[in-house]
């Protein structure tokens, strides 16, 4: 199912410039009121729950310092990474329905433009052939 939230709609392959990285697991995405835990988020359009999963973006001309993000997920279960690259600690992955959400964000004491990193689903990026690049 798309992600209804408002934002700019982005191919995961062409943003990360091939398949994402994942690393850990997905895990539950907390809500903190007042500063304490109060359970998992849910997404405002679909009610679903929120999960996050770590990545690093492997393109070289990646902006500097992108190196590792997070991708909010909506899915009612937490989402199934693939099997880990034999002796490295990284999973490819290909984000579905994945869209850019920016926000005004406070930064010494001025407000930026930042963003967040959302997707509708999240599968194992197909194997290469020997000699793609």
């Amino acid at each position: 199912m798309p992600v209804k939230k408002t934002g700019l709609p982005v191919n995961s392959e062409s943003y990360f410039g091939g398949p994402a990285y994942a690393v850990g697991d997905a895990e539950p995405l907390i809500e903190f009121v007042d500063g304490k835990p109060a359970g998992q988020q849910h997404d405002r359009d679909t009610g679903k729950p929120l999960w996050m999963v770590r990545v690093f973006d492997a393109d070289p001309e990646a902006p500097k310092g992108q190196g590792e993000v997070t991708v909010k997920v909506v899915a009612v279960t937490p989402p199934t990474l693939p099997a880990e690259l034999p002796g490295l600690p990284f999973r490819p992955v290909i984000f579905d329905d994945l869209v850019v959400v920016p926000y005004e964000k406070e930064g010494n004491g001025r407000p930026r433009v930042a963003y967040s990193l959302r997707a509708g689903g999240i599968r194992p990026a197909p194997a290469r052939k020997s000699g793609d690049s």
